[in-house]
């Protein structure tokens, strides 16, 4: 079924936008005309005759001004419209009329017609990737074999919601020391190319021996003062270079292992991989996908090449009949505490219990963690800006008492 967008008037005159459903163009205008409104502008949105790739770009176009929190929160209502006895296209139509977002609503429009054609829901949501997660698909695929559909999405909303509120405490956690380092700097900039300048003009044309801190400050202050174009293009060709080199095969080893290794950082990343590890595929296996499927999907949301290689592996050995803590035992990725409760979840057979443990435990540890390191980054800022002012100050009172020393 065709979806329109259009533009009318209510009965007091004021314009209205939305999207609608209907079999042609005219009765489009007909159900706007039962609403009371007054169709001004009726415009196609998704023609019956558009195939899978034309939706796949529509889909694309959507998503730009579409946020995840809203896929939660509509994921969420759909669980409870199915949860209700609701059957899914009347559950969908339901969902079309609560969602205020016009680019979602195209978007839950078209799963909607996919549907009514005879697609399943699941192929309806493979058609937006970009939109629509391999995790998502996937709980959604198992939900719909197993006839829990209902309880699958909404294991999904509260898996998107957790997932989106340990982002955004990280997000939170960083913002104060970035913003203070950004600050730290620009004054710096402007001190040293602005304010140092006009003060050590007077002991240049002093002619004067100066000391060696007002030398190093005069010379600092005219090089960043007539070459800070050159540190910015230089700034730009290391960051092109180390984005270029991340993308050969072997660069992209060195820098994932880099990641799990330097020091502070690296414990950190180790950890976080291990929550959002624990969290994916827990979700995976109590929504009912298989092990082996879990964890081909968990491979690619870790970004890192050394942890994906180790999925891989464990695959592998569990195709052939071994268990996934055998591997993961193998590896110095995997931090032996996640190994054990994987091992304790195979012989009990409470895996995705114990995996959704592990990343609670991680998730609270990163975020403790995180709040311990930009503590100390406000201390260390203060110290460094502290020391650099002393720098300066003493760099220009050295020449005055060595002026006053003169006089006397």
């Amino acid at each position: 079924m065709p979806v329109y967008e259009y533009t009318a008037l209510d009965g007091g005159g004021k314009k209205l936008k939305g999207i609608i459903d209907a079999d042609s163009l005219a009765a489009a205008r007909q159900k706007i005309r039962h609403t009371g409104a007054f169709p001004v502008d009726i415009r196609e949105s998704t023609p019956v005759s558009r195939g899978k790739s034309e939706r796949k770009a529509i889909g694309f176009t959507l998503l730009q001004r579409v946020r995840q929190q809203e896929v939660h929160v509509a994921t969420r209502q759909l669980a409870t419209l199915l949860g209700a006895g609701i059957p899914l296209v009347p559950a969908l139509n339901g969902l079309i009329e609560q969602t205020t977002n016009p680019a979602l609503k195209k978007i839950i429009a078209q799963l909607k017609d996919a549907v009514n054609e005879g697609n399943s829901f699941t192929a309806a949501l493979s058609e937006h990737p970009r939109l629509f997660s391999k995790i998502y698909v996937n709980m959604v695929r198992a939900g719909e074999a197993s006839g829990s559909l209902d309880v699958v999405l909404d294991q999904l909303a509260e898996f998107g919601e957790a997932q989106q509120e340990t982002k955004a405490r990280i997000s939170a956690a960083l913002i104060y020391p970035l913003v203070l380092s950004l600050v730290g700097i620009v004054i710096l900039f402007l001190l040293l190319t602005l304010i140092v300048p006009k003060i050590t003009k007077v002991f240049a044309d002093s002619q004067e021996a100066l000391p060696l801190p007002t030398i190093i400050l005069m010379n600092l202050s005219n090089f960043l003062g007539t070459y800070w174009w050159l540190l910015l293009l230089l700034l730009a060709g290391l960051l092109l270079a180390l984005r270029y080199v991340i993308t050969t095969p072997r660069g992209r080893k060195i820098w994932d292992r880099l990641k799990l290794t330097a020091p502070l950082l690296g414990d950190l990343n180790t950890k976080l991989a291990a929550a959002r590890f624990g969290r994916t595929l827990g979700s995976l296996l109590q929504s009912g996908v298989t092990l082996v499927n879990g964890l081909r999907i968990v491979r690619n949301i870790f970004n890192n090449v050394l942890l994906s290689e180790t999925i891989d592996q464990a695959t592998e050995e569990l195709e052939k009949g071994g268990s996934l803590s055998k591997v993961l035992r193998g590896s110095r990725w995997f931090l032996p505490m996640v190994v054990q409760m994987i091992a304790v979840g195979e012989q009990s057979g409470t895996l995705e219990k114990m995996l959704v443990k592990v990343a609670d435990s991680y998730e609270k540890e990163v975020e403790t963690r995180i709040k311990a390191l930009t503590s100390l980054i406000e201390p260390f800022m203060i110290l460094f800006m502290g020391v650099i002012m002393l720098f300066i100050v003493l760099s220009i009172l050295l020449p005055i008492f060595e002026m006053n020393q003169l006089i006397k």
